[in-house]
């Protein structure tokens, strides 16, 4: 399996963070992802990043899909792509309506037909085509009545390094999962549970790889996990907690009033009872009694914390449900034990 990990938000110094990830380059580390959602933007440090390391792919994970015109996301990727010598990966997402309402202030809305749209338009561009795009949300030129009417066709003026750069989807509903293995090179589930993955999204998956095109490749499963290995490494399970009830309790909307898919998946692991829970004490100002709701069951089988037998087992169970890239956290307390882990779970995943 391949390895990848999330440069931590809180890493605002780019210097620093250039630094930890050369050093988890030079420990075996394929990819880095770096997310945007509302704080700096993911394209500045992923083109910082480029310029001080060499092999380790560098993903934006995720970009919004409503933050940005398709034919700007386009560019972006192709630029990175260059910057990084071929090394980028676009992660695309739908982020949440919190964040897109109350932050970029546009309607969260038509979330699979927008990521086609836009996933169709992003390899127009890559490939260099004469764009002219007529889709039910995304029209460019305008049409005849929109506008000034002086809009044409254009093509990017550069050269991509490739007409073809891998679009990772970040994706739990059974529509967007479904599209992932469509039209997508990889598919980002949350909170990846091995053992139920098939009976959650067996269906979509399936459904999606019967009409993928056989030139993408098979799909890449890209897996989530928080990483500590160690005897003493159970004490990390809990900083799990605030997230998942974050997550599951406040992501999304209440039950009666709109879908909240965090919600729905850990439902479907058989954690409903739980998961009211949750959502009841979080929307409710009670965020440090939501956490205290989170089984300690799901943080431990969604993880890979635990001893090295226990880390050995889920990567195999991860590698027999179909994972094919693992995402993970690195939980230590200084920089070189963090290193460390990348180098052990790259043995134990190699």
């Amino acid at each position: 399996m391949k390895l990848s990990t999330l440069l931590p938000l809180a890493a605002a110094d780019p210097t620093a963070a250039a630094a930890h990830v050369a050093d988890l380059e030079r420990a075996g580390l394929d990819l880095v992802w770096v997310a945007e959602p509302y704080g700096f933007d993911a394209p500045t440090m992923l083109g910082y990043l480029a310029a001080v390391t060499s092999t380790v792919q560098l993903g934006a994970g995720i970009l919004p899909i409503y933050s940005r015109t398709p034919a700007l996301t386009a560019m972006t990727a192709a630029g990175l792509d260059r910057l990084s010598g071929g090394r980028a990966v676009l992660g695309l997402g739908a982020s949440g309506p919190q964040v897109i309402e109350g932050w970029h202030g546009v309607p969260y809305d038509h979330p699979v037909g927008r990521t086609r749209e836009i996933i169709d338009i992003c390899r127009k561009v890559w490939a260099r085509e004469r764009l002219e795009y007529q889709g039910r949300y995304y029209q460019i030129p305008l049409p005849p009545g929109q506008g000034t009417g002086l809009g044409k066709p254009l093509k990017l003026i550069n050269h991509p390094v490739r007409d073809h750069i891998p679009v990772i989807l970040a994706a739990i509903g059974p529509r967007n999962t479904e599209l992932a293995a469509e039209l997508a090179e990889g598919w980002e589930p949350i909170f990846y549970l091995p053992e139920k993955a098939a009976q959650v999204w067996g269906d979509p998956l399936a459904a999606g790889r019967a009409k993928r095109d056989p030139a993408l490749g098979p799909l890449d499963v890209v897996a989530q996990a928080g990483l500590a290995i160690g005897d003493d490494a159970g004490k990390f399970l809990d900083l799990g907690r605030p997230l998942l009830a974050l997550y599951v309790g406040g992501m999304g909307a209440p039950r009666d009033k709109g879908p909240n898919f965090y919600f729905n998946l850990v439902t479907r692991y058989g954690y409903g009872a739980e998961a009211e829970k949750i959502q009841d004490a979080y929307l409710a100002g009670r965020k440090d009694e939501a956490a205290s709701f989170v089984p300690a069951e799901l943080l431990e089988r969604i993880s890979l914390i635990g001893s090295e037998g226990f880390v050995a087992e889920r990567v195999a169970a991860l590698r027999e449900s179909g994972v094919t890239t693992l995402n993970v956290t690195p939980l230590a307390a200084t920089h070189a034990e963090r290193v460390a882990l990348i180098e052990k779970i790259r043995d134990l995943a190699g």
